[in-house]
């Protein structure tokens, strides 16, 4: 029986089912597959070189080469891996640093909550930031650009997987009324993600452009600490139109984030001002606060910066069992740490003008 020739179109749809090893991403949609040429059975795919990973290349290479192999009616099959692109010559620097960056459809602001460090609760407060301005009554998305920490499924209570809705679209998950997207909503529960900076790129870039963002007042991108590849590819990707910068009192989480006003200063993204953390402990037995990491460091940087102090968000237990049972404090009914994320809502709409 004579099988019909293959196409290029054919092949690049066989290797939709070609997954990342380690995620449930297919090598088309995180756009890993470059030229595809066919005459006469004989195939040939190019693979973009996206990571300095070695066994990642090598092993899309083997899978991409087995998918292609086994369709009908080829009989030669090459992999090949392209070199990576040189770095871009530089533009003149232009007054406007969002000119040249096209806004998001269905996205009105973009907001992202950042930290210096690890460790600062910097995923908690994007959380309950989030869920308070939908409690305010705007339309919100939640975005998690930490690909290799990523805590959204957990502190959403969620294992719902996007929706694949053609190519290069992605139907958000839907949680607490949130339109959602994350790396461990990708990967199996536990799964460890093995990326070098050019695939977190990647993957930043697919979360922005290829999600389908309904009708949003607000998308709340919960970044990765520090000032690496992620907040790079956001910032370079879309016009960023506000920062919280998220610490606590302590003096070593004060020198980080001084580093991350200081990079977003440089790239063009405004600082809305700080938040600071687990700022003092309201004992409940004798109404007293303590404050357990230091007093007045937030606002001491905020000062520094000439940026306001946002919100002093106290050490509540509340606020960690929600986070660790996907029901978030915001959620919780009313308490003094919800009043204080509800005051946090208010004040990063005002200064954004919706």
């Amino acid at each position: 029986m004579t099988h019909p020739l293959p196409t290029a179109q054919s092949v690049r749809d066989a290797l939709r089912e070609v997954l990342v090893p380690g995620t449930r991403v297919d090598v088309v949609k995180i756009d890993l597959i470059g030229d595809v040429q066919v005459a006469d059975g004989a195939v040939e795919v190019r693979i973009k070189h996206t990571t300095e990973k070695q066994e990642t290349i090598d092993a899309v290479c083997g899978l991409v080469e087995a998918r292609v192999r086994a369709l009908p009616g080829v009989r030669e099959v090459r992999v090949a891996v392209d070199s990576p692109a040189p770095p871009p010559k530089r533009a003149a620097q232009n007054p406007d640093p969002w000119a040249d960056r096209a806004r998001l459809d269905g996205v009105k602001r973009i907001v992202a909550v950042a930290s210096g460090k690890g460790g600062v609760g910097k995923s908690t407060v994007a959380v309950n930031l989030a869920l308070a301005l939908q409690a305010l009554g705007y339309r919100v998305g939640l975005m998690d650009a930490d690909i290799y920490g990523p805590s959204l499924p957990t502190m959403l209570g969620t294992q719902e997987g996007p929706v694949a809705l053609g190519e290069k679209a992605i139907g958000p998950v839907v949680a607490h009324g949130l339109q959602c997207i994350s790396m461990g909503m990708l990967v199996p529960p536990g799964q460890a993600v093995v990326w070098r900076g050019p695939m977190v790129m990647a993957a930043v870039r697919q979360f922005l452009k290829d999600v389908v963002w309904e009708d949003l007042d607000y998308l709340v991108v919960d970044m990765p600490p520090g000032t690496g590849d992620a907040q790079l590819t956001l910032v370079q990707q879309v016009p960023v139109d506000g920062v919280v910068m998220v610490t606590t009192p302590q003096e070593l989480a004060l020198a980080d984030v001084r580093r991350g006003i200081q990079m977003f200063g440089q790239v063009g993204a405004p600082v809305l001002g700080v938040v600071e953390n687990m700022s003092y402990f309201h004992c409940p037995d004798n109404g007293k606060h303590y404050h357990i990491f230091g007093k007045g460091g937030g606002r001491a940087v905020a000062d520094e910066f000439g940026v306001p102090l946002l919100a002093e968000l106290p050490l509540d237990p509340a606020t960690r069992e929600g986070g660790d049972s996907g029901e978030p404090v915001v959620e919780a009914g009313d308490s003094p740490t919800r009043a204080a994320f509800l005051e946090l809502a208010r004040k990063v709409s005002a200064r954004l003008g919706l």
